[in-house]
């Protein structure tokens, strides 16, 4: 009798939960991106933590650039623990024409473009009416990014971004905030966060 209880509940735990992650909203884009007015320096402000960041200690940056071929370079920056800049190159490419809002992004070496899997989600998802700040995410919400075109944003805008992110069924309380005029001093970081 214990056994067909212990069994029950865990139908009924699985039900419940498969009940709840179906009422969570799929993620939304923006309607539209003008890849031109978004081109440039974006500064970030707040991550999910993130295994491919782990070594920026702050002043990270993300440089859109687009090219003739309508495809973008991207050039992320950030300062590490050593004092050293850590840089990596990407491209990334558009994924849903018309809108803009979805990108997919390759940080692979070239000749692995055509593995489908090299190329990650980045989703536009919240974006400033004269393209001040951006939140990039992607549709499992295992990553979320806000970025602004300065090092800082103003602390209210900040706290809307958060109410509209969590209204996508991300988890505000997981980002983490990032150091912009960072420095290291003998490997300890200072500067404002």
């Amino acid at each position: 009798m214990k056994i067909l209880t212990a069994l029950f509940l865990l139908i009924l735990a699985n039900i419940l939960v498969g009940a709840q992650a179906s009422t969570t909203p799929a993620v939304r884009t923006v309607p539209a991106v003008d890849l031109n007015r978004y081109s440039g320096k974006w500064y970030e402000i707040a991550r999910y933590p993130n295994k491919f960041q782990k070594q920026c200690v702050g002043n990270t940056t993300a440089t859109y650039t687009v090219k003739q071929n309508g495809k973008i370079e991207v050039l992320n920056e950030c300062l590490k623990k050593d004092g050293l800049v850590n840089s990596a190159k990407a491209e990334a490419k558009v994924a849903e024409k018309g809108s803009n809002s979805k990108l997919k992004v390759r940080f692979a070496p070239g000749f692995l473009s055509v593995f489908g899997f090299v190329w990650a989600d980045y989703w536009i998802i919240d974006l400033g009416s004269n393209y001040e700040y951006a939140v990039v995410a992607d549709p499992k919400r295992e990553y979320l990014w806000i970025l602004s075109r300065d090092p800082e944003l103003k602390e209210s805008v900040y706290q809307s971004i958060l109410q509209r992110v969590e209204k996508q069924g991300f988890q505000p309380g997981k980002l983490v905030r990032t150091r912009q005029k960072a420095e290291t001093v003998k490997g300890a970081v200072v500067g404002q966060i």
